[in-house]
């Protein structure tokens, strides 16, 4: 028993860094859980990973005038992500059939621009941490930017649940009902853009969209219902960040990359798992 808890525990019993890291983790899984399934059930996996390289120019732009400020980062990232989710949605709107051509432009210009903006004011190092973060070097004022971040998303979120929900089994039955189905896809993008600066802060704009993306697909081999998918994709992406750090202090690894493998690992395990449940591969139903 000692030894399961000096491996399970003792880490973040003995350094206040692993437990800051592993609260932030805990509020990113609660925000990722429900969007993330959202943004699968909705069919924009993609849209979610540029978007999370949209975050880079304005984080980088933010670090060019004003350093590792906290504040800088964070503004710049909200209105350039913002900004690329808004074309993103007229894309959708008016070019459909080239839209995956139009993302990958957008994927690509918010990279380079921002690999750029960051080289031109700092070092590799910075451009290091802008790409890829470092989730256990989250301070104080870091973790309660990220709870808020979160806590306005996951917020947002309940107060349109239904009308997002609805719009992404049937955008055209929430049109003719209320007219608003361009302004629900609006606010849930920007929901998604909040959630990717919050994990920008832990994880950089490379791997931000992982534990966005990869606990909602391993969610997704469970169950098709809504709510427990998000459930379950909450919890996953708690555990993934627990073993990944649990992982990363052993090991000697980075921890941003150790807690996206965790993740990518627990997707792989669903998908195996999911081929004993045959009913799991019927369309999804009405959303819960």
């Amino acid at each position: 028993m000692s030894g399961l808890n000096a491996v399970l525990i003792e880490p973040f019993a003995a350094y206040g860094f692993m437990r800051t890291a592993l609260v932030g983790l805990a509020a990113l899984a609660l925000a990722n859980g429900p969007i993330g399934t959202l943004l699968l059930m909705r069919r924009m996996s993609l849209v979610g990973d540029v978007l999370s390289h949209a975050v880079m120019p304005g984080a980088a732009f933010g670090f060019a005038l004003a350093g590792y400020s906290l504040l800088a980062l964070s503004a710049g990232g909200v209105v350039t992500g913002l900004a690329v989710a808004a074309l993103s949605s007229l894309v959708t709107r008016d070019a459909a059939q080239r839209q995956d051509v139009h993302l990958a432009v957008f994927y690509l210009l918010s990279l380079a621009a921002g690999v750029l903006l960051v080289t031109a004011r700092g070092s590799n190092i910075d451009l290091m941490h802008v790409l890829f973060g470092t989730i256990l070097a989250v301070g104080m004022p870091t973790l309660v930017l990220m709870a808020l971040l979160t806590s306005i998303s996951v917020l947002i979120l309940a107060a349109v649940y239904r009308p997002i929900v609805v719009e992404a089994f049937d955008p055209g039955f929430l049109q003719a009902m209320s007219g608003g189905s361009g302004t629900y896809r609006l606010v849930f993008l920007a929901l998604v853009v909040l959630d990717l600066v919050a994990g920008f802060q832990a994880f950089g704009t490379l791997l931000a969209v992982g534990p966005l993306l990869l606990p909602a697909a391993a969610a997704r081999c469970w169950t098709r219902r809504v709510f427990p998918a998000m459930a379950l994709s909450a919890g996953l992406g708690l555990a993934a960040g627990y073993v990944g750090l649990l992982l990363s202090y052993f090991l000697n690894l980075p921890s941003g990359p150790a807690i996206v493998l965790v993740a990518g690992a627990l997707y792989l395990v669903s998908l195996l798992a999911a081929r004993y449940q045959p009913e799991l591969a019927r369309p999804p139903g009405v959303p819960a």
